[in-house]
């Protein structure tokens, strides 16, 4: 087992990665007591049984830089390949601002052939792969040094494993010419936007079903001050205050320490003279808001006049395109995705790309009657009229 701590010996075990199709990736990292994700440690390994694995360690090698990597994640001749890639590709964007191409991510392509939704990586380690994983090291502090030959073995089984999954998965996309599918999802994962939260529009994560324009300006003005706030002192949102107190916060409008101090939700960490100061500002700016500039609430939902008949129909068609294609149905399509063509919209994510294909013909299909549905046994079958 080999553990890589210089930049030296990350550049060389990258730069043997470029001449192979493929390397597998994945990290270990802590967020409990911060905004951003701290990165751990870096497993990687190479195609084949007798491949070479490491595990790169930030750590223990603190003045190694990270560019190898982020080169090899340039190096578009080289596949890389995840499982559920999300959170690793967060870190290696606020880290490097770089995501690695081209991107395979297996808990995606699973989802297309025949795995359900969100299976997990011991799954799939269980049913491709014909192994067992070691659970014993799940729940370790990655951050504390030194790591036990346990906890080395335990990371490493992320990466070759992996090596066994992929392969099967890449030649059954291919062989059911879905290889496409897949790189359409994975599209979304690698957009800046998908991992930047702009504290201005932090309100908007904010579920509730008061639509007063005054009590949602006081809402934007503190959530944007929890998230910039957040941001910049990296400790998770919560620490600031969670959404619980948000919402009394701006329902009960403070406007002095001694009022803000009766607050029932708000955390200790919440009433530190920096935050306090900044949760009344907040409050401030939200009441002297100009009504022009009140936010509004997002009511279109609630207005669409959906056909509830259709829309059930639509279900049944999605459960069956869902089993009969072997894809998992939340990916193909949503309840309000269903809802929303039910309504006649059109412009709908699952009326777009693979998903029209897959679903979103047959269902506008059904929704101008060419198309009926009979069941058969168990079966639910499309008949053409």
């Amino acid at each position: 087992m080999r553990t890589i701590t210089t930049t030296d010996d990350l550049a060389a075990f990258c730069d043997a990665a470029k001449s192979q199709p493929y390397v597998t990736i994945d990290t270990e990292f802590l967020r409990e007591r911060t905004y951003w994700s701290k990165l751990c440690l870096i497993q990687m390994a190479l195609p084949g049984k007798s491949g070479q694995a490491v595990l790169v360690d930030p750590i223990e090698g603190e003045d190694m830089s990270l560019e190898p990597l982020y080169d090899l994640f340039r190096h578009k001749a080289t596949v890389k390949v995840f499982h559920a890639a999300r959170q690793d590709l967060e870190i290696f964007f606020v880290e490097g601002k770089v995501f690695p191409e081209p991107l395979f991510d297996t808990q995606v392509a699973a989802m297309v052939c025949g795995f359900g939704e969100q299976v997990g990586y011991e799954t799939l380690v269980k049913k491709i792969a014909k192994q067992n994983l070691d659970k014993t090291s799940r729940f370790t502090d990655w951050s504390r040094r030194p790591l036990s030959a346990a906890q080395q073995e335990y990371a490493l089984a992320d990466v070759t494993h992996l090596r066994v999954i992929y392969e099967w998965l890449a030649a059954q996309l291919e062989k059911n010419g879905r290889t496409k599918w897949v790189e359409e999802e994975l599209s979304i994962l690698t957009d800046p936007q998908t991992y930047t939260v702009h504290p201005e529009e932090a309100w908007l994560r904010v579920k509730t079903r008061t639509t007063s324009g005054r009590f949602l300006a006081i809402v934007k003005e503190l959530a944007r001050f929890r998230e910039d706030y957040a941001q910049r002192q990296n400790v998770p949102r919560s620490r600031v205050m969670k959404d619980d107190a948000l919402l009394e916060l701006a329902s009960t409008r403070p406007a002095s320490m001694e009022e803000l101090g009766r607050s029932r939700l708000l955390l200790r960490e919440g009433r530190k003279p920096e935050i306090a100061e900044g949760i009344l500002a907040a409050i401030k700016a939200g009441l002297e808001m100009r009504p022009d500039d009140l936010p509004k609430p997002d009511l279109s939902r609630d207005q669409i006049q959906v056909n509830p008949a259709l829309a059930d129909l639509l279900r049944v068609l999605l459960k069956a395109k869902s089993e009969q294609l072997g894809v998992a149905s939340k990916l193909i399509a949503s309840a309000a995705d269903l809802d929303a063509i039910a309504a006649g919209e059109r412009e709908v994510e699952a009326l777009s790309g693979w998903r029209f294909e897959a679903f979103g013909e047959d269902a506008l299909r059904l929704c101008r009657g060419e198309i009926a549905l009979s069941a058969k046994g168990n079966e639910v079958r499309v008949v053409r009229l």
